[in-house]
Order: structure tokens, then C-alpha cells, then sequence
């Protein structure tokens, strides 16, 4: 997406710049994750059009959020720009991240609130785009389903007339291996065009946000399901990321099997493994 700064268009992206940093995000989470997963039924990009309004909503469970949103975006939206806010006071610490898609809020105040709706409208007007949000403001545990959301989603909902919203849930867990892997549900997309109309802005903005809590509530509770079941077979991988205990003690590991000529496992278990589960001696 080339550079755009009109009053009207979504906040500019150096498109050079995203590029870059996508192909450092690949290796930094492969480095720090085992695999990041989505489950194969819920699967629907396919059925939304890249020329319609998407938001996509998550539940917040660690600081790894944005950088997974980012990488899950051009994986499953390839199409859109990715778009997120990010609090004012951060971005200002680290501007580049202004030329990602991310876009400063002043959550604490009157007018950072009015400032996130006209954002979010120029950018869901905008065509090839996704807006992510994380409505529940803060870090919650992915089994904490009685955390409330905040009115903005509801809000900029309430405000559309066509589009699609899409509900997904992560979890970060720990299976067999050293590295956590990341675990990512979508739920069934809701679109704004089947859903009744309200008598007044206060009973839609009520209705939305009692709408998107169970659905996205849903979808955590499906895939906390699958995490206790601590299988892959339901998840398409995304990410191959490493394996083993560390390159000290998996090097030593190596050389004695050199030395034995016997082949050595490097993973503790089977769960997202490839086709380069052994190393030949």
C-alpha cells in the first residue's frame, strides 16, 4: 500500500518499511515460539470480500498481541492493510511503529475517544483494509470471560452500514516443547447488514456490545477446549518456529549422534511436527 496523508484516507504506511519488518517479525517469532496455529473448520477469509469493511476483534492476553495481529493479518488478509490503535503515549516512544498501521489513542481522555471513531471511519471506508481491536483495554487471561469490553467497538459498530466483524481468540500455552505456542480460533463473522436495527443509538450501541461479548466469548471458550485437548490435529500451523532444548545442549546432542551413528530426536513430542523431525548422523 502506497503512502497516503489525506484528511479523509486511513493514516499513511510506508509500505518499504512494513515489508522490512515483516520478513524481521518471521524470524524473531519463529526464535521465540514453537508454533502459531490456527484451527482449519473456523476459517473464513475466504468468504469475506477484500473490498468490504472488516474489523477484527481479539481478546488481550500478553504483550506478544499486536506483533502475532500484525503477522496474522498478512497471513489470513494478505489483501488489507493492517490497522490498530496503540496508546498515544507508546507510539510517541516508538514512532516507527506510526508507518505499520498503528495509529495513537489517548484512552483517558474525552477527546482521544472521538479521535479513535474518526480514525476508525476513514480507515473502514478505505478499501483492502482490517481494523484489529483488542476491546478489552487491558491484559486479561484468556479464560477470564466476565472481563468487560469497552464501548468503542460497539460504538464504530453501531455507526456501520455494511462490513464485516470478525471475532478471534488466542491463547499462549505450553505443550512439549520449550517455546509456547500460539493457539488461534475465528469465530463465525458477523455482518453488519444481519443485524436488527435499534430504536435508538444507545440500544444499538447495548445490542452491539452484548453481541460482540458472546461471540468472541465463544469462540475463547471453543479454544480453550482445544488447548486442554493438547492436540494439533484440529490447527493449521502458520509458523514453524524452534524445537529442542537450546543450541548448546541440542549441539551436544548432535555430535554424539555423529559419533554413535545413531539418529537424534530434537523435539519432545510430536505435536506441529514436520518432515525434519530427525537429523541423520
Amino acid at each position: 500500500m502506497n503512502e497516503r496523508s489525506s484528511d479523509q484516507s486511513p493514516p499513511p504506511v510506508t509500505s518499504w518499511l512494513q515489508n522490512g519488518f515483516h520478513r524481521f517479525l518471521s524470524g524473531y517469532l519463529r526464535r521465540h515460539f514453537h508454533a502459531v496455529a490456527i484451527t482449519r473448520e473456523q476459517r473464513s477469509e475466504s468468504t469475506i470480500s477484500d473490498q468490504e469493511p472488516l474489523i477484527v476483534y481479539v481478546n488481550h492476553p500478553s504483550w506478544w498481541d499486536p506483533l502475532l495481529a500484525h503477522f496474522l493479518n498478512r497471513q489470513l488478509f494478505p489483501n488489507r492493510q493492517f490497522y490498530a490503535p496503540i496508546d498515544a503515549d507508546a507510539l510517541a516512544q516508538y514512532r516507527v511503529f506510526a508507518k505499520l498501521g498503528f495509529f495513537g489513542v489517548q484512552s483517558e481522555v474525552m477527546a482521544g475517544a472521538s479521535q479513535f471513531l474518526k480514525v476508525s471511519k476513514r480507515i473502514l471506508t478505505a478499501p483492502n483494509t482490517a481494523l484489529w481491536l483488542t476491546p478489552e483495554g487491558r491484559f486479561a487471561d484468556p479464560r477470564d470471560h466476565q472481563a468487560p469490553m469497552m464501548p468503542g467497538l460497539a460504538h464504530v459498530c453501531s455507526k456501520m452500514q455494511s462490513g464485516c466483524v470478525l471475532p478471534l481468540a488466542m491463547e499462549y500455552v505450553f505443550w512439549e516443547e520449550r517455546l509456547p505456542v500460539c493457539l488461534v480460533q475465528q469465530g463465525d463473522p458477523i455482518r453488519i447488514a444481519d443485524v436488527p436495527q435499534q430504536s435508538s443509538s444507545q440500544d444499538a450501541k447495548s445490542h452491539w456490545n452484548e453481541l460482540l461479548c458472546s461471540r468472541l466469548r465463544e469462540s475463547q471458550i471453543r479454544l480453550s477446549q482445544m488447548a486442554i485437548a493438547r492436540s494439533s490435529e484440529p490447527f493449521e500451523n502458520l509458523l514453524h518456529g524452534k524445537k529442542g532444548a537450546g543450541v548448546f545442549y541440542d549441539t551436544m546432542r548432535r555430535l554424539r549422534s555423529l559419533a554413535s551413528g545413531r539418529s537424534v530426536r530434537v523435539s519432545h513430542g510430536d505435536q506441529f511436527s514436520d518432515s525434519t523431525e530427525r537429523t541423520q548422523p
